[in-house]
């Protein structure tokens, strides 16, 4: 269908053509990126069907109205559902993201670029789905691979020198960016159409960070991002069928994205798409905490190695003098909070309590911001003890794109003068310079969160088929799907 409306003679926006540039004629030719892309694709997956143990995840999920059926739907993994395809990208889009136990990219803006496989899992699916009915080839899951690749890459260079959290927007702004231009070429859309559903998603509203800080810290920071993979399926699906687009959507004078919302700046870029996000993207192995604070909850499981007998009991804490956690601007910005802490959505982001939870246990698992946990009035005692500084090195590490590190460390001082050690992490066991640690307890994580939702015979199926890069590859994406579906 072609558009009603005449395109303007306006010169669209570089920062908008460079996307639809890449997304149309770049190849990806990194084994690393496409491997990676596999692990990220697993973790994501697993992550999701974590997800499905709260209720107030699963309260969200299924069609907006009961009984709805969708020939060719998208399946939603873990569920029984099969839904037209926004409506699937918001529900896998919300179970990914649920427990903060996805990827991370960390820049300037950070963000998870794996969120971006709420649309493109279900776009694919819905595609595959068609195209089967109607006698022609499904996409494979290499088509996947290759589209998370382009999602992590534009979300992620973006967000390396922009940061978009400082004039209050939230980071899922990026995913409807990626998953926009990706899904819109997934449809079949030109460099044109790709234009214009960009130029729509950046002109959309935008979330706001509030539901990420006290006082307003909630659930909403769980489905955000579904909310946006979902969003940038509508954009695209309205541009396929002739809806127009705005050419000058970032920089036009009074109205555009920069002076509206960026402070009348442009974007500024360190670097070209390529595949680099996909190969340097931090996993979330170990434990669910917000990703600034991972090094932090290593440094404090090492610790209660040497320091539970001294923190065990109410009494006990009342020695300590202080805990010093020497971290890195953008933690001590995001997640050093004091003060009541009101749900898991404010507990998930506060690094004094992740820390407090990996002394006391030796461990922090996803429950442990549920309210059974958080009554411990040992938990605020450490808390009150904890004392966020800076180390400018961290700092500057951190944004170093040759480090790319998250560090953080955490010592002990007690009233009688006594210390523990100080116990430094730079690079968490998700980082790229630990893939030969992370990568078989990422597999690990995987076939545990399979079990949780899935009969052994797939589980066995899904394993072996998802170890095997070349198979994966080749298998087409609605098979693989219905591997994960429960109807």
């Amino acid at each position: 269908m072609s558009s009603n409306h005449p395109r303007t003679k306006q010169k669209p926006d570089q920062v908008i053509v460079d996307i639809a540039n890449y997304v149309l004629d770049y190849e990806i030719d990194s084994a690393d990126a496409f491997d990676t892309a596999r692990n990220c694709m697993i973790d994501t997956l697993g992550c999701g069907l974590e997800a499905l143990s709260y209720s107030a995840c699963t309260k969200l999920l299924g069609p907006t109205i009961a009984g709805t059926i969708v020939p060719n739907g998208a399946k939603v993994p873990g569920t029984t559902y099969q839904l037209d395809p926004i409506n699937a990208a918001f529900n896998i889009g919300a179970m990914v993201r649920w427990l903060d136990f996805n990827d991370t990219w960390l820049a300037a803006e950070w963000g998870h670029p794996s969120d971006n496989l709420g649309g493109i899992l279900a776009v694919a699916d819905w595609i595959s789905r068609t195209r089967e009915a109607e006698g022609n080839s499904p996409l494979l899951i290499k088509d996947v691979l290759e589209a998370m690749i382009k999602a992590h890459e534009i979300q992620g260079i973006i967000a390396l020198e922009n940061s978009f959290n400082r004039v209050g927007l939230d980071h899922v702004i990026l995913v409807k960016i990626a998953s926009t231009a990706v899904i819109t070429k997934m449809l079949g859309g030109n460099k044109e159409q790709i234009i214009d559903a960009l130029s729509n998603a950046w002109i959309d509203g935008q979330s706001l960070r509030t539901y990420r800080h006290a006082p307003n810290t909630g659930s909403r920071k769980s489905w955000a991002a579904g909310d946006a993979t979902s969003r940038a399926v509508r954009l695209s699906l309205m541009v396929m069928q002739g809806e127009m687009g705005y050419p000058t959507a970032l920089s036009a004078k009074e109205w555009g994205f920069y002076d509206v919302l960026f402070q009348g700046k442009e974007f500024q870029f360190q670097r070209s798409y390529g595949s680099y996000v996909m190969e340097n993207v931090l996993f979330k192995i170990s434990f669910p905490a917000e990703f600034h604070a991972q090094t932090a909850v290593e440094c404090a499981l090492t610790l209660h190695q040497s320091e539970a007998n001294r923190l065990n009991t109410a009494e006990k804490i009342k020695q300590v003098e202080k805990i010093i956690i020497t971290t890195h601007e953008s933690a001590i910005r995001i997640i050093d909070k004091a003060g009541p802490l009101n749900n898991p959505a404010d507990r998930d982001h506060c690094i004094q309590y992740m820390t407090a939870i990996g002394l006391l246990k030796g461990n922090l698992i996803a429950q442990d911001y549920e309210d059974e946990t958080a009554n411990d009035p040992r938990v605020d005692m450490l808390r009150d003890t904890m004392v966020c500084e800076e180390n400018r090195q961290f700092s500057k590490d951190y944004l170093d794109p040759d480090k790319r590190s998250i560090a953080n460390a955490i010592q002990i001082f007690y009233k009688d003068g006594t210390v523990s050690p100080q116990i430094t992490v730079e690079y968490p066991i998700g980082h790229k310079r630990r893939r030969h640690e992370g990568i078989p307890k990422l597999v690990d994580k995987f076939k545990v969160n399979l079990a949780r939702e899935l009969n052994k015979d797939k589980v066995t199926t899904i394993l072996e088929i998802s170890m095997d890069q070349k198979k994966l590859e080749t298998m087409p994406v609605n098979s693989y799907v219905d591997l994960f579906w429960k109807g």
